[in-house]
């Protein structure tokens, strides 16, 4: 496989209180997009393109060599974000393109390989990394028909009986390249937020005749992104635990 990875880092983060952008705060003393490219370092990936938009010149300062830099000049949603990454990218309608959010710190090389994994075998037209939680949360949920994933339904957009599903959406995902990029020319803004949701592909996908897989993250922990200040103690406190043996190691 020819991987494209596109890590989406161009938001403030304005629940963070703070005039840094959010993927440059420090967890365990480095930004957490740094997390998040370490753990692509560990995924046998062709290209990385980072997303980029509020203080991007800073943004693109604190990213390594190699990892191209795209800026989102206006922010129209993930949707709108994946198709900037793309056109930054070098992409052949054969390529996977790997798409997850730069403020997810604790995300491992070991799952990101699984996502990859799960995609070749079963050629998915998509592949979404999933999480079972109990409490609610403001996670997308996975919606199912027989077993089979058939959509996400962001949370501002449920019904209240698909607020009770469990299984929700970690915002990581494997696309076929091709098949992306043709759903994300079929994405509406016509939404709570009016954006154009990365979400809404997968029941795009779906509805064209498209298989999607999911792979369900055993370590929820993983799945945690930062948005307040609070969120960024706690994934730090986690990543002190892990440097130090008593938490998942971050597998290479």
């Amino acid at each position: 496989m020819n991987v494209i990875a596109i890590v989406l880092a161009a938001g403030k983060g304005t629940r963070m209180k703070s005039d840094v952008a959010k993927v440059l705060h420090p967890a365990a003393g480095r930004p957490l997009v740094a997390w998040v490219l370490d753990a692509l370092g560990g995924v046998d990936v062709d290209q990385t393109v980072a997303v980029i938009g509020y203080q991007a010149e800073a943004v693109a300062a604190a990213l390594p060599d190699g990892v191209a830099a795209a800026i989102q000049r206006e922010q129209h949603g993930t949707g709108h974000a994946t198709q900037v990454g793309l056109a930054a990218a070098h992409v052949s309608p054969d390529d996977v393109v790997l798409v997850l959010l730069g403020d997810m710190p604790l995300i491992t090389a070991a799952t990101l390989r699984s996502v990859l994994f799960v995609h070749e075998q079963t050629r998915a037209a998509a592949t979404l990394l999933s999480v079972i939680l109990e409490e609610d949360s403001a996670f997308g949920r996975v919606l199912r028909r027989d077993g089979r994933v058939v959509g996400i339904v962001e949370v501002r957009d449920a019904t209240p009986d698909q607020l009770t599903v469990r299984e929700m959406n970690t915002s990581v995902y494997a696309f076929n390249a091709g098949l992306l990029m043709a759903a994300l020319d079929e994405l509406s803004p016509d939404n709570d937020q009016g954006e154009l949701y990365l979400t809404d592909v997968i029941g795009i996908l779906v509805a064209s005749g498209h298989e999607v897989a999911a792979v369900v993250l055993p370590d929820v922990d993983e799945a945690r992104g930062v948005n307040t200040l609070a969120e960024l103690g706690t994934v730090s406190s986690l990543l002190a635990d892990r440097a130090t043996g008593s938490g998942t190691e971050n597998a290479p």
